[in-house]
């Protein structure tokens, strides 16, 4: 499944097989579990994702809220969008959150994200410190600044 119709993340996760569905459930278990206060779990782009509500931040390029977080469950593996790692806006940039990798399996990343087949095939400790590292007013301070450059 590379992108779903699924209304809720309960349903997204619905749809899966139930071992894709495991795999899903427990990213998405520990980013609610280290996720700051303010921003919401919806459904954007076809994935599960977090963000900064559209009240909170309706001054989007697009007009979607401006996502911090995404889960999919792709075609051959699982991805995760760590939005502040591509966009330096949190504390841990890409290059320091390469460096810091220790996973069990090899970091297979692009810009934001993060492949991956089984949620222990993840480096679950430096994942959540990344996902509490940015409250929501920090990242929409760095999206603001990141317009003004353009």
């Amino acid at each position: 499944m590379v992108s779903s119709g699924a209304l809720t993340p309960d349903q997204y996760v619905a749809e899966l097989a139930p071992d894709r569905a495991a795999e899903i459930e427990a990213v998405r278990e520990l980013v609610n579990a280290n996720l700051p206060d303010g921003y919401v779990e919806t459904m954007d782009y076809g994935m599960i994702t977090w963000a900064v509500p559209l009240e909170v931040y309706p001054d989007t390029y697009n007009g979607h809220a401006l996502a911090y977080v995404a889960l999919a469950a792709q075609k051959n593996y699982c991805s995760l969008y760590l939005m502040t790692v591509y966009s330096a806006a949190g504390r841990i940039s890409e290059e320091v959150f390469r460096e810091r990798w220790d996973g069990p399996k090899r970091l297979d990343m692009g810009k934001s994200c993060v492949r991956f087949t089984k949620a222990a095939d993840l480096d679950l400790d430096l994942v959540a410190e990344v996902i509490a590292g940015t409250p929501p007013d920090a990242f929409v301070a760095a999206a603001k600044a990141a317009r003004r450059r353009v």
